[in-house]
């Protein structure tokens, strides 16, 4: 598989320093970290899984990173995030992940839009991103970034964590003849949908938040540094509780 972004000429000591520092990407070397630091990805979501997708694209060296959200940090969500703190409540995600991401990485342009995605706005939104990450919660906001990103030729992650189940799926916009992105309804489980979570589900929630964001922001670099190849139509279960993953059809998951 080809990278889909085109490195920068060079990258500076600053950058080399801010990138290799990190083991995990030891094996991408020079050209796959001057892929990163030229890469713009947008992600939609600042809380939950976003919140550290955010985080680990900022440490991977990415060089521009879109956040887009139009919610405010309530203590309620706190819990299950990364990127926000006690004294960001009350204030909207974009402007807390922002100060995040800087922090981790201080030469990474950050663009935030404090607005909810939408069919009217979303390639607007999207404009200029080389992959775009989904964590959103709502089934027609996954709907209206699947087409944008189908529209653009964008490649989309998809991600999200409801309770006890999670699930990651990458497409790949623009497909081979006779695919297309498909996008999957809200999975809840059984009676559990509006109650508070307890005090070990909150817990589990938070690990699973972690497990999953840190997946999808691995195939985001996966697709810029072209390590791997995407996951075009297959959708990972991760049962964090089981500590086991699967792989079904898409197509047969959605037909089911």
């Amino acid at each position: 598989m080809q990278p889909i972004v085109a490195p920068t000429p060079a990258l500076d000591p600053a950058e080399l320093v801010r990138t290799a520092r990190h083991a995990v990407l030891a094996g991408i070397g020079e050209e796959g970290q001057r892929r990163l630091a030229a890469a713009h990805v947008a992600v939609v979501g600042a809380g939950g899984i976003g919140s550290p997708v955010l985080l680990a694209l900022a440490a991977a060296g990415v060089g521009s990173i879109t956040v887009i959200d139009d919610d405010i940090v309530e203590l309620t969500n706190l819990q299950r995030q990364l990127a926000h703190r006690v004294e960001d409540i009350g204030r909207p995600k974009t402007a807390s992940a922002a100060r995040a991401i800087t922090a981790l990485s201080p030469g990474a342009e950050v663009v935030t839009a404090s607005e909810r995605l939408d069919s009217e706005n979303a390639e607007r939104l999207f404009a200029g991103a080389d992959i775009v990450v989904d964590t959103s919660d709502s089934f027609a906001t996954r709907r209206d970034v699947a087409t944008a990103t189908e529209a653009l030729g964008i490649p989309l992650v998809w991600g999200a964590v409801q309770e006890w189940h999670a699930q990651a799926t990458v497409f790949w916009s623009n497909p081979p003849e006779g695919h297309s992105p498909v996008v999957l309804a809200d999975l809840f489980p059984l009676g559990t949908e509006g109650e508070p979570p307890s005090c070990a589900q909150v817990g589990v929630l938070g690990a699973m938040c972690v497990q999953v964001g840190g997946m999808l922001a691995g195939e985001v670099v996966k697709l810029i540094t072209g390590a791997g190849e995407p996951l075009l139509g297959r959708l990972a279960i991760i049962d964090s509780l089981a500590a086991r993953q699967h792989e079904i059809a898409i197509r047969s998951a959605v037909s089911a």
